[in-house]
């Protein structure tokens, strides 16, 4: 009989995978935006960056999810994610705070390597999101229906028996998408760790809350919608995995 991990696995691989997200998925909009760009030399056209760095952006997620890492916590890398999972009742809370306590740190340390941008990764803040057109409340407001967005692909796809082993494919698109109509108002965080990380590193906390307030109340507004339409019939979620949908489920993860 298989034998589950122990759960601080999980949270070790939740640290190392958002660490790799942010390392990654950042130096792609260091190198898309930061100040002596070659990327935008060659592609000067704001709505085509926007669209290639979300893309890239969402093939590092893709790629942390079907890693080892994903394999063994379920790569959530994400607090807004580990919440949703927790409020359909796929993990325990003591679980869900490890989560986001890992995911936090990781942020941090994977962030840390992107010092070594110098003065491209600074003039961007290395990667920071800070509230733009429509100040606090057009960030606000792009934060809830950007995450919103994304906790909605989640629930579709990984409710699906049919959809859920394609659920991280559809990151490239859904961030290339996302990216472009919503950044401009907000960085189009979605997460509060990727926004956490940069605001450590480069000592700017400018709107932070709103990284927290926006995805927070996504997550509420569309679980709730969930619940009250009774589409958790429709898609239900066996475990808080967003790829290795084979793998068994850690009984010291999953909540009744």
């Amino acid at each position: 009989m298989h034998q589950p991990k122990p759960l601080y696995i999980n949270f070790i691989s939740e640290f190392i995978g958002t660490a790799l997200l942010l390392a990654v998925g950042l130096s792609f909009v260091i190198l898309d935006w930061g100040k002596g760009s070659i990327v935008a030399h060659y592609i000067p056209s704001l709505q085509a960056r926007r669209l290639l760095t979300g893309f890239l952006f969402g093939c590092t997620g893709c790629a942390v999810t079907l890693s080892p890492v994903g394999k063994i916590s379920g790569a959530h890398i994400n607090p807004a994610v580990s919440i949703a999972f927790w409020l359909r009742h796929r993990m325990k809370l003591h679980a869900l705070i490890g989560y986001i306590i890992s995911q936090m740190l990781g942020a941090v340390v994977g962030c840390i390597p992107l010092l070594l941008w110098g003065q491209q990764g600074k003039s961007v803040g290395y990667g920071n999101t800070l509230p733009g057109i429509g100040g606090n409340m057009g960030a606000f407001l792009g934060e809830v229906i950007t995450t919103a967005a994304l906790i909605l692909v989640i629930f579709v796809f990984v409710g699906s028996k049919k959809l859920r082993n394609y659920t991280p494919y559809t990151m490239p698109f859904l961030y290339s998408f996302m990216v472009w109509a919503e950044t401009a108002y907000s960085g189009c965080s979605t997460n509060p760790a990727r926004s956490f990380g940069p605001a450590v590193v480069s000592n700017t906390y400018t709107g932070y809350w709103i990284f927290w307030a926006g995805p927070l109340t996504g997550v509420i507004v569309l679980t709730a919608i969930f619940k009250i339409c009774r589409l958790h019939k429709y898609y239900h979620i066996e475990a808080a995995r967003m790829s290795h949908h084979n793998e068994p489920i850690n009984l010291s993860l999953k909540s009744a």
